[in-house]
């Protein structure tokens, strides 16, 4: 039989037997097989990719001549769906991820037994010591064809650059020669598009058009959260069979699920915080058509495959048009028609800056971690942290990339400098904080624009075929209006304005502290703890997040606290005092943290509870040098270890308290300044202490 008969013979099997092979498809496919290149395929979502690469895989490995496809995939979404529709064609599929430790061994063992066809594994795996250095070897030395998989994550210049991806490089440094390689992408502009091209070598390029004739795209644009909840409350139902509705942060997905369900809608979230095993829930609720829509972060994106996916609203816009393309690419695959719904709001911006800020640092502080790292001995990212002052995200980063470079190898135990040469790119740096800074301008230009909102997606990737789609808003006229009931909008504004969210105490110092002079490790002392504390609420939160920003943000300026948010305070404490998880007992005074950016506000603040609560002012604990912004949470402990001095006075009025004292303060960031002052007002004798703060960071 020719070999283009028995790929569609397997196609068939994977697929149905009305399926038959694009031209492209089997273009890849005879690439691969029989002439044993490297191709990257740049294709619309639903196109089919993952048929090229299990039609490829059945026909390399007929009568056993060749070893098991390898996956590099990035999501376990993804994984699961894909050791599904291979089990469809007769191909055993495994996974290695950290959801399956357990199995481990026994998938190893049948991968050298010959009895995996396919393997999926993430790309941080790669660089996992034990399967680096046990598995990795002879895996590379006997795998049939690689696959990688949203391949546009190899690539910084990508929206979703991956450092783990690099190492791929070295997968494919040690695989036999003429080994198939096969990438595959729907997110890729020309420039991203070189790039992978490049990395892979020599490799064919097929690349198709765009368009997505099942999609209608639109924007609303409304004036607020509540005004974007009440929207979605009262119109999921004109929305097509089940969707996804996406945020930009946990908070955002969190509050409108609950909002959603409290107004009758069955409805999910999914977030990267959530239990996996939740998640899984999720996924197959959506799937199976039991739940209207999925309220979901970006957790939820590469990999997920519901054919018959009705709609996609983003309740924010992702901070590129290549993203955007991305999610709403999960829509309208095997149905005639899909709606997709773009409803910004002005507080996008602030998500996307703070993104923005997980950059890789600047180059002292990487030359810092090197020098950290020239020694015999391996050091933990942990230990790492009061050397560098940087967010443990920030750091985890850096070390990837340097990992990626060559200049520091994962051990176990940690990290070593490979001792290897090392240049700080600042140029190559720059150019792609420019390009995300276009990227965000693109964003804002697609929801204003009166043109075709496809031909716009199209053009940003570099679409040489873009043309109107005559389907979207702006091509055939909006198929949905702004107006919202009465109703749905005070309901909103109603759940929206619910303040308080918990503050959860420091029960542990971080590791590395007697290193940098800071007598502190271990478990805090219960004698020395706080409380669990209250906040309004998060920055992050579609209700009180931009009220609280205009107070405690960056750019805020210093206040007296206005009425409107003491009000809210006092809701917090009411429901503190009478909920159902209520303080143990009630407060006796009131102490403010000493503030140097906004030392009127808090203090306005204190003054104002204790005159609500009837409550003394006992004072303030009082900034004496060191402070400020750290990176992370050895560096702030470090910094704020001696930054705070008890007057007398506040120091022996807490001696003669009976109960807990109300510690005041404008913002919780990694929450250690509470931490570090709760315990000096507990060593100076008061009997308990309740953080209390306008906002939480996050």
């Amino acid at each position: 039989m020719a070999v283009r008969e028995r790929a569609e013979a397997v196609l068939r099997r994977l697929a149905g037997d009305h399926a038959r092979l694009r031209e492209d498809q089997w273009r890849a496919i005879e690439a691969l097989v029989v002439d044993r290149r490297r191709v990257l395929c740049v294709q619309r979502t639903g196109w089919g990719k993952s048929a090229v690469y299990f039609v490829a895989t059945a026909l390399l490995r007929d009568g056993g001549r060749h070893g098991p496809t390898v996956i590099v995939s990035p999501l376990l979404a993804l994984m699961r769906n894909q050791v599904e529709s291979a089990a469809r064609a007769g191909i055993r599929a495994r996974t290695i991820n950290s959801a399956n430790l357990d199995e481990w061994d026994e998938i190893t063992a049948e991968i050298h037994a010959g009895a995996v066809d396919v393997l999926l594994i993430s790309p941080e795996r790669l660089n996992n010591p034990d399967f680096r250095d046990g598995v990795l070897p002879k895996l590379a030395a006997t795998t049939g064809l690689l696959v990688v998989d949203e391949a546009h994550c190899v690539s910084d210049w990508g929206h979703d650059f991956r450092p783990d991806y690099r190492r791929l490089r070295t997968f494919l440094a040690n695989l036999p020669e003429r080994t198939p390689v096969l990438a595959t992408t729907a997110t890729a502009n020309a420039r991203v598009t070189q790039d992978v091209a490049e990395q892979l070598g020599d490799a064919l390029v097929l690349r198709g058009t765009l368009d997505r004739e099942s999609l209608r795209l639109g924007v609303l644009d409304l004036p607020s959260p509540a005004h974007r909840l009440a929207w979605l409350a009262d119109h999921l139902d004109r929305l097509p069979g089940s969707g996804i509705v996406y945020t930009l942060t946990v908070a955002a997905a969190t509050e409108t699920a609950d909002f959603l369900r409290g107004r009758g809608w069955s409805v999910a979230s999914y977030t990267g915080q959530a239990e996996d095993a939740d998640r899984r829930a999720a996924e197959q609720d959506l799937l199976d058509n039991k739940i209207k829509a999925l309220v979901a972060t970006s957790a939820l994106g590469m990999g997920f495959d519901k054919p018959d996916l009705g709609f996609v609203v983003h309740l924010g816009a992702p901070p590129s048009p290549i993203a955007y393309y991305q999610q709403v690419g999960r829509a309208g695959r095997a149905v005639e028609h899909a709606e997709v719904l773009l409803l910004p709001g002005v507080e996008d911006a602030a998500i996307w800056r703070y993104f923005a800020s997980l950059a890789f640092p600047p180059e002292e502080q990487v030359r810092a971690v090197l020098a950290a790292l020239d020694t015999d001995r391996p050091i933990s990212t942990q230990a790492l942290e009061p050397v560098v002052d940087l967010r443990r995200t920030r750091l985890e980063l850096m070390l990837k990339v340097l990992d990626v470079d060559g200049a520091v190898r994962r051990v176990r135990g940690g990290w070593l400098a490979t001792g290897e040469p090392w240049v700080y790119d600042e140029a190559r740096l720059r150019r792609v904080a420019d390009a995300r800074a276009a990227e965000q301008r693109a964003m804002r230009e697609y929801a204003s624009t009166s043109g075709c909102r496809m031909r716009y997606l199209r053009e940003g990737l570099d679409d040489t075929g873009a043309q109107d789609c005559g389907r979207c808003d702006n091509c055939a006229g909006p198929l949905f209006d702004a107006a919202v009931s009465d109703q749905a909008l005070t309901a909103a504004q109603t759940f929206l304005g619910r303040p308080g969210v918990p503050i959860p105490p420091k029960k542990l110092w971080p590791t590395g502290l007697e290193a940098v002079g800071v007598p502190l490790k271990g478990r805090i002392p219960p004698a020395e703890q706080a409380l669990a504390g209250r906040a309004v609420g998060r920055l992050s939160d579609l209700g009180w997040g931009g009220r609280l920003r205009g107070l405690v943000g960056p750019e805020a300026p210093d206040g007296p606290v206005p009425d409107d948010v003491v009000a809210a305070v006092v809701e917090v404490l009411k429901a503190w005092a009478h909920g159902d998880d209520p303080w143990p007992r009630r407060p006796v005074g009131v102490v403010a943290v000493g503030s140097r950016t906004r030392p009127l506000l808090v203090g306005s603040l204190a003054e104002r509870i204790a005159a609500v609560g009837r409550l003394p002012l006992l004072g303030q604990v009082v900034p004496a040098g060191g402070g400020g912004p750290r990176g992370n949470s050895a560096q702030r402990v470090r910094a704020l270890h001696d930054a705070f001095l008890l007057p007398d006075e506040l120091a022996g009025a807490l001696a003669e308290l009976d109960g807990p004292v109300l510690l005041v303060d404008d913002l919780v960031d990694s929450g250690w300044t509470m931490g570090v002052v709760a315990r000096l007002l507990r060593r100076a004798g008061a009997p308990d202490v309740l953080p209390l703060a306008l906002a939480v960071a996050g």
